[in-house]
C-alpha cells in the first residue's frame, strides 16, 4: 500500500518533464488585476498560519511577486510553496521554480505561518507583478484565539485528547494540507495529498509531543503522513550514532501504521522503520505472494528490534521496509545500526542521510480517529 511515494514520485516526474523547456522570464504585469483569497487556517496565543490563493485576472504570467503590508505588527516567520520576506510591516511572496506560470484565470497558492500581538487583522490590499488587486479581496480570520492555549514542556506521559479533541493547551493547531511548524530544533508537517484525502487536524504542544485528528476514507493509498522530524545531512562514515525513542496512542482500528521515513542521497533512498501496523497497508517488495509482499530478509535482529525487511523500488527511487516482528507503541531504536545493516548488505553504500521523519502514515481511518505522540525523541553525534 506504498502508493504515496509511487503516486508522488509519478507526479513529480511529470513536473520535472512538464518544466523542461520552460525558462522564466521577467514578471509579466497583470494587465487587468487580480483576486487574492487570504484564509487563516489557524491561530493560538502569538501565532498563527494562512494559506492564501491569487488569481490572476489579466494576460498570462511567468512569474509572480505578491505584495502586502500588514496593519497590526505581524510577522511571518516560515513559508512554504513560495519565497516570503519582509521588511517592517510590507510582505513580499515570490513564486518558487514550480508555480511561476500562471494563465489567465489561474491560480496560484502557498502558506506561511506567522506570529501576532493583540489582534491579526487581514490585510485589505495586494499587488500582483506591481498591479493593485482590485478584483475582491477575500479574507478568513480563521478561529479566534484560544486564551488559555500555552506554550507546554514536554509531558512524560499519555496525552490524549479530552472527548476527541485538540487538547485547549495546545500551542499549534492547523488544518492546511502542508501546513509546517518548527519547534526546539524539530518540525512537523501535517501532509495530506492525493485524490479523496479526507480532513485533518494537526496539533502540538512542542515539536515532540503532539497529534493529528484525521477522518481519511477507506480506499487505497495512502492519503496522508503528519510527522515530526530533523534534517542531519550526514553521511554515514560521519556518523558515530543516530538513536531515536518514542511513544504513541493510535486508534484499535483502521488502515495505518507508526513509521519512520529516512531519505538518502537526495531522495534516491526511501527508508521506512514501522513500528506498527494496522489493517489493509504493506511494504514495497521485489515479490509478492497470496500472503503479501514477500520478505527479502527475514528476522533480522538489528538495532534494538527484530525486523522483516523488503526491498524493492516505487520506479524512481529505492525503498527498504523494515516492519517490526512484533507491534509496538513505545521502544528506543538505534537509527544508525539500521542504517549500517543496509550498507553491510551492499543495498547502498556510504549516503548521506536527510531527513530522518517519524509519524503515522494514513490509508484510512475507522471515522474521525486520534492519533497522538506522546513523546519523542532524535540525537546524532
Amino acid at each position: 500500500m506504498r502508493r504515496r511515494t509511487l503516486a508522488l514520485s509519478m507526479g513529480m516526474a511529470a513536473l520535472l518533464a512538464a518544466l523542461g523547456g520552460l525558462v522564466l522570464a521577467t514578471p509579466a504585469s497583470a494587465a487587468s488585476g487580480c483576486s487574492v483569497t487570504y484564509a487563516v487556517s489557524g491561530q493560538w496565543p502569538g501565532g498563527f498560519g494562512a494559506n492564501l490563493t491569487i488569481k490572476n485576472l489579466g494576460d498570462p504570467i511567468t512569474s509572480w511577486t505578491l505584495v502586502w503590508s500588514y496593519p497590526a505588527g505581524q510577522q511571518v516567520t516560515q513559508a512554504w510553496n513560495a519565497t516570503v520576506t519582509q521588511s517592517g510591516s510590507q510582505v513580499t511572496a515570490k513564486n518558487v521554480g514550480y508555480n511561476g506560470s500562471v494563465a489567465t484565470n489561474a491560480t496560484a497558492s502557498f502558506g506561511f505561518n506567522g506570529t501576532w500581538t493583540g489582534s491579526n487583522p487581514v490585510p485589505t490590499s495586494f499587488t500582483l507583478n506591481g498591479t493593485a488587486c482590485t478584483g475582491s479581496v477575500t479574507g478568513s480570520t480563521g478561529p479566534s484565539p484560544t486564551p488559555s492555549r500555552t506554550t507546554a514542556g514536554p509531558t512524560t506521559g499519555p496525552t490524549q485528547p479530552p472527548g476527541g479533541g485538540v487538547p485547549s493547551d495546545a500551542a499549534w493547531v492547523a488544518t492546511g494540507a502542508f501546513d509546517s511548524w518548527t519547534n526546539n530544533g524539530y518540525t512537523l508537517n501535517n501532509d495530506v495529498w492525493g485524490g479523496g484525502a479526507g480532513s485533518q487536524t494537526i496539533w502540538a504542544r512542542t515539536g515532540t509531543n503532539w497529534g493529528v485528528v484525521s477522518n481519511q476514507p477507506r480506499t487505497s493509498g495512502v492519503k496522508s503522513y503528519p510527522h515530526t522530524g530533523k534534517t542531519l545531512n550526514r553521511t554515514l562514515s560521519s556518523l558515530h550514532s543516530v538513536s531515536s525513542s518514542f511513544n504513541v496512542s493510535v486508534p484499535s482500528d483502521g488502515d495505518y501504521e507508526t513509521a519512520y521515513d529516512i531519505w538518502a542521497n537526495n531522495n534516491a533512498y526511501e527508508v521506512m522503520i514501522w513500528a506498527n501496523q494496522k489493517g489493509a497497508v504493506g511494504p514495497i517488495a521485489e515479490s509478492y505472494d497470496s500472503n503479501g509482499a514477500v520478505p527479502s530478509a527475514s528476522n533480522v535482529n538489528v538495532g534494538g528490534s527484530t525486523w522483516n525487511v523488503y526491498r524493492g523500488s516505487n520506479g524512481s527511487n529505492a525503498v527498504y521496509s523494515f516492519l517490526r516482528t512484533s507491534a509496538t507503541n513505545s521502544a528506543t531504536i538505534d537509527v544508525l545500526a539500521v542504517l549500517n545493516w543496509l550498507r553491510t548488505q551492499a543495498w547502498w553504500g556510504d549516503v548521506t542521510v536527510g531527513d530522518v521523519q517519524f509519524g503515522f502514515e494514513l490509508s484510512g481511518t475507522a471515522g474521525q480517529s486520534n492519533f497522538v505522540c506522546n513523546s519523542f525523541s532524535i540525537t546524532s553525534s
